[in-house]
């Protein structure tokens, strides 16, 4: 089966002492900020740290890139086509160090903690450039390119533009897609991994991150810590803020390194196409196929929604439902709903004006779809029933909150793990919010714990998929 859990779901259950409440996110194709760098503290020292999640694998997508407007200074930091991750210092078209990992970031569900050191006064050369990921420094590399001392760095040197996002010579290139949070440079100091993130006291093997606040930044250091929905790139130090391009209040999310939220799985390969940091599903041309999400449950009670953005032929075929996960590769190839052959568990999805279960329309009186409709899922585990609704009613007269009755669900075997995601057929497209919309809510609604921001308000007692809930609720 492919990966279906997030790899820093062990998080819900420990706990943090800082809480980041923010990342920005940005979508692959347009959203990136700048920032031209004046004097710098020390040219030949500096560190930078951030927490990201990706979202796209498999191409070469631009953290930073450091540069004059042209090739001749590209000092950057990008994942590469092959999933590794290169730290170049390069200017004057020639390199002044690299380091390039032999290690692959394709965990699309998963938090990566990065921090990157130069410090090219240092004597010992194996010190002048040091990356960490997760709190552990890396010692192997496929590439590794050490400075000469005292090289100067053309990240930190004056005139130079840094573009956070994208490389920004010819036209703009490479551009990133996902989430990124407490994004950190200090000018002048060669700091730890330690400094930015500690190990769990409850849970020794989780990285979480630390009050950054009390570092020394430097002239040219900032911290982004993405607060200000109307102003993204605001240096929370107080230096000169970012430029930003491509990005909007909705790109402020609450999917953060504290509290990792569901998104779409694009490690599950099909022929659909996803967006907006995997929240936005386009189908197929030619066929049904399924969307299915990075985050299963077991036990509790879960709400979400799905906008329709695009219809084919006046016709809505797109839906939203769930699967048992030792389906998920069989289903991935169909609908939710639809299947029975091949499937060993119970498939159940919600298209246009039916609902279906293991390939059977089920009975009852469920709402017409439409383009710019939201459909609605509430998850009952603890009951094993899932309800339908569409824009603020549940269909079949459903109640969420009836419990044992299951009035208006349809029950699943309980006992068994569960994934939620979309169908769609023929380039039928849907948002799916799992508690970070990637468009602007008429009305915002977070369940009890106070996270998530949906549509509707969640029925009493369900929540949205994230991390910090599945904690709590053992999902």
């Amino acid at each position: 089966m492919p990966l279906i859990l997030p790899g820093n779901v062990a998080t819900a259950t420990a706990s943090t002492t800082f809480d980041v409440a923010n990342s920005v996110r940005m979508d692959g194709s347009s959203s990136y900020m700048t920032k031209t760098l004046g004097t710098p503290t020390d040219i030949d020292k500096y560190t930078f740290s951030f927490w990201c999640k990706r979202a796209k694998i498999g191409a070469q997508q631009s953290i930073f890139r450091s540069t004059n407007g042209a090739a001749t200074n590209d000092s950057h930091v990008t994942f590469q086509a092959d999933d590794t991750l290169r730290f170049e210092e390069y200017g004057g078209g020639a390199t002044i160090g690299k380091l390039q990992t032999t290690q692959l970031f394709k965990d699309v569900s998963a938090w990566y903690h990065i921090v990157l050191v130069y410090d090219s006064g240092n004597g010992t050369a194996g010190n002048r450039m040091r990356m960490y990921v997760n709190g552990s420094e890396v010692t192997s590399f496929g590439t590794d390119t050490n400075p000469s001392q005292d090289a100067d760095s053309y990240f930190n040197k004056s005139g130079e533009v840094l573009s956070f996002g994208r490389t920004p010579y010819s036209g703009g290139s490479t551009y990133f897609n996902g989430y990124v949070a407490e994004l950190v440079m200090c000018d002048g100091q060669a700091y730890a991994a330690s400094d930015f993130g500690e190990y769990n006291e409850d849970s020794p093997q989780i990285w979480q991150p630390k009050d950054v606040s009390g570092l020394t930044f430097g002239n040219n250091g900032f911290y982004l810590d993405f607060e200000a929905s109307d102003n993204l790139g605001n240096d929370a130090n107080g230096g000169t803020d970012f430029s930003e391009s491509g990005l909007a209040a909705i790109d402020q999310t609450t999917d953060t390194c504290t509290n990792n939220f569901c998104t779409f799985n694009p490690l599950i390969k099909q022929d659909h196409a996803f967006s907006e940091g995997n929240l936005k599903y386009t189908s197929s041309a030619s066929d049904w196929d399924c969307g299915i999400a990075t985050i299963p449950f077991s036990a509790g009670k879960w709400y979400m929604e799905q906008k329709i953005t695009a219809v084919v032929g006046g016709i809505v075929r797109t839906g939203i439902g769930i699967c048992d996960v030792r389906d998920v590769n069989q289903i991935a190839e169909g609908e939710f709903g639809y299947q029975s052959s091949g499937v060993v568990g119970d498939t159940i999805g919600y298209n246009d004006n039916a609902v279906h279960k293991n390939d059977s329309a089920q009975s009852g009186s469920w709402g017409d779809m439409d383009n710019g409709d939201v459909a609605q899922m509430a998850v009952d585990l603890d009951n094993s029933a899932v309800y339908f609704g569409l824009n603020g009613t549940w269909g079949n007269s459903g109640d969420p909150t009836s419990g044992a009755s299951k009035t208006g669900a349809i029950g699943f075997t309980a006992g068994q793990t569960y994934v939620s995601g979309a169908i769609g057929y023929g380039g039928g497209a849907v948002e799916q919010n799992w508690g970070n919309p990637v468009s602007a809510l008429s009305s915002g609604n977070a369940d009890a714990n106070g996270y998530g921001n949906f549509e509707y308000a969640p029925p009493s007692g369900y929540y949205a998929l994230c991390t910090k809930n599945l904690g709590e609720f053992g999902g």
